[in-house]
């Protein structure tokens, strides 16, 4: 994630700048504060550790990346106490792939998630 800092002055200038839109409906969900949530992240962006064996085509299962990876900006917001805790391991699908195929990997995924005491995903779609 970029910071307005990390960008040209006036490219920073111009999305400072920009009205956040307001919602008029609140989450549906309820539990604890978000400062008090362990998060993990899981996207469809096909990523995988250096090293290991990349998707090929639209492979179902899932990568898993440890926390160990960079992952700054999650990182901050644990040290800071906006969230409470970053989970041990973030996970990767290959976006596109059939649903319908990816079925059985999520669910496994979900019981992963599950034994690192996750409570709510950051999900990062491409």
């Amino acid at each position: 994630m970029t910071r307005l800092t990390d960008l040209a002055p006036d490219q920073a200038k111009r999305l400072a700048e920009v009205d956040c839109p307001e919602f008029k409906t609140r989450p549906w969900v309820t539990g604890p504060a978000l400062s008090q949530r362990r998060v993990a992240i899981v996207s469809s962006a096909g990523l995988v550790v250096r090293g290991e064996e990349p998707f090929r085509g639209r492979d179902p299962h899932y990568h898993a990346i440890p926390a160990t990876t960079r992952l700054e900006r999650l990182r901050e917001l644990a040290a800071e106490g906006t969230i409470g805790s970053m989970a041990d391991t973030h996970y990767s699908f290959m976006g596109a792939t059939d649903p319908l195929e990816m079925e059985r990997y999520a669910r496994e995924l979900a019981g992963r998630l599950k034994q690192d005491n996750v409570d709510s995903v950051l999900l990062a779609p491409v």
